[in-house]
């Protein structure tokens, strides 16, 4: 079954009253971030009936708060999980060449070799790097995807990292791993791509008395509640899972990031990989990203108590991060120099004692008494594989006539090969939209109604009007937070947020 990618307000309406109406269908799923959306459309695709309820909005939790990367693995290699090392690797080729090649970019990761840096761990990394390059080829990801690692010079080093400190460089460790244009940017499309294929996608609807085949959804909006019957329920609400099944165990791990204008760096082309002193694999990442800026992260920290809706950075890790990129930097950033920070908590299985950032990133897939399946665990690299695996349980445990998983191949909503018409454009579109939208781009200025519909939304911030517009016409915005935040993440940034709240109020009703 084929319909219109586009979601918004009249399509939820329309929607949530049909669920309301209906019948019996084949699955719930619970929760709108990267693993959710991944499971309505892996369902979907299989030919099941499928509808997705989230309280808030599409990547409202931790599908947000990520370090953007679609990682190769290679920490875990270095830990010893051969396993999730590979399942890495595979998934990143499978996201960069067929499902999502319009919102993953290699991204090069530049260790510069400081007089700081012991043989040993030098020859640590040059190992690592090897390694990943043989996770690549035996993923099947060609290098003209990925480059393979090299030493380059320190001239060159200084070319793609400004920054980086001169003093006794050695030159560099170059490596690439796989980048998202943005994490909520990729949720947002594959939650689109399973409302293509018919699956029911309903935001600011809250969840509550899952049981594995019944639930009562709550509309946020109007305040209205109707039960709905599934033959699977499924509780893909990440670090929030054990609100929804008691039984779940979870230990949260906090995973902060700093903001800094791309000047701050000297606008770097690589992303300064910087080991953190006294760790073995672990290291800080200075990155370009979208709208001129660079986030550094990120910390690891045992994260107990209550979960709240947006978790805070702690002045200590803001401190820790900082201190770790000067080491390699000729410039001491300050606390001044930061423009946001933002905050996300691991769904790490609760496996005892021991440091968070030794838990290992597995998922698993649990079945509470009442019949309620969860998904807990997991990396966002990971997020198709995943929802193979549950769909594949869900399948098993009640007996759902369903064809085989088939989002291996399956490109997303403005990837080149989705079957969504593009239209010729007109005019030059911006490259900002083009990496934002991929293929799609020319259709967010067409199907624009707004006045100025290619004016940037605010001075110096590379968001055209008409995103705004298509946030809400297409992409679920339902609210000025929906669009500022996550569609196009200038929220980040509070001073940009204020200049641009006013324009996104335009858009919504």
């Amino acid at each position: 079954m084929t319909s219109s990618t586009a979601l918004n307000e009249a399509r939820r309406a329309a929607e949530l009253t049909a669920l309301a109406d209906g019948d019996t269908i084949d699955v719930v799923v619970i929760g709108g971030g990267i693993t959710g959306v991944g499971i309505a459309l892996d369902a979907v695709t299989r030919g099941l009936s499928v509808a997705l309820v989230e309280k808030h909005d599409l990547a409202f939790g931790t599908s947000r708060w990520s370090s953007k990367l679609v990682h190769g693995g290679l920490r875990y290699l270095a830990s010893g999980n051969v396993g999730i090392a590979r399942r890495s690797a595979v998934e990143r080729g499978i996201l960069m060449t067929r499902n999502a090649p319009h919102l993953v970019s290699a991204m090069p990761q530049l260790v510069p070799l400081l007089p700081s840096m012991n043989a040993a761990s030098r020859a640590l990394v040059r190992f690592g790097f090897a390694a990943g390059d043989g996770l690549r080829k035996l993923a099947g990801t060609p290098s003209s995807t990925l480059p393979r690692s090299r030493r380059i010079d320190a001239r060159r080093a200084v070319e793609l990292a400004p920054t980086v400190r001169r003093d006794g460089l050695a030159g560099a460790l170059l490596a690439y791993d796989g980048q998202l244009i943005d994490d909520a940017r990729l949720v947002t499309a594959v939650a689109r791509t399973a409302a293509q294929h018919g699956a029911v996608i309903l935001t600011h609807v809250a969840a509550s008395n899952a049981t594995g085949t019944s639930v009562t959804l709550t509309d946020q909006r109007s305040g209205e509640s109707f039960d709905v019957s599934a033959r699977a329920v499924i509780n893909a609400t990440g670090v929030w899972a054990g609100e929804v099944d008691a039984s779940v165990r979870l230990r949260p791990s906090r995973g902060t990031h700093l903001v800094f204008d791309a000047a701050s760096f000297g606008n770097p082309v690589a992303a300064l990989t910087i080991p953190i002193p006294g760790e073995i694999n672990r290291f800080v990442f200075a990155m370009p990203e979208q709208l001129g800026r660079v986030y550094l992260g990120l910390t690891d920290e045992d994260a107990p108590g209550p979960i709240p809706d947006v978790p805070q950075p702690t002045p200590e890790e803001t401190t820790f991060l900082l201190d770790t990129v000067n080491t390699a930097l000729d410039v001491a950033l300050q606390p001044d120099d930061v423009i946001g920070a933002y905050a996300g908590l691991r769904p790490l299985i609760d496996a005892g004692g021991g440091r968070t950032a030794d838990v290992s990133r597995e998922h698993r897939v649990d079945e509470s008494p009442s019949g309620l399946i969860s998904v807990i665990g997991g990396k966002l690299t990971e997020y198709r594989f995943m929802a193979e695996d549950v769909l594949d349980r869900a399948v098993a445990l009640r007996g759902l006539s369903a064809a085989g998983c088939r989002t291996r191949n399956l490109p997303l909503v403005g990837a080149p090969s989705n079957s969504v018409a593009t239209l010729r454009s007109p005019i030059e579109l911006p490259s900002s939209l083009v990496s934002r939208y991929g293929a799609e781009a020319p259709n967010v200025i067409a199907a624009a109604s707004c006045d100025r519909p290619t004016d940037q939304v605010a001075d110096g911030i590379d968001v055209i009007r008409a995103e705004f517009e298509y946030a809400v016409t297409h992409e679920g915005a339902l609210t000025v937070d929906d669009i500022v935040d996550r569609r196009t993440r200038i929220g980040l940034v509070s001073a940009d947020r204020d200049r641009v709240v006013d324009v996104a109020k335009e858009f919504v009703v």
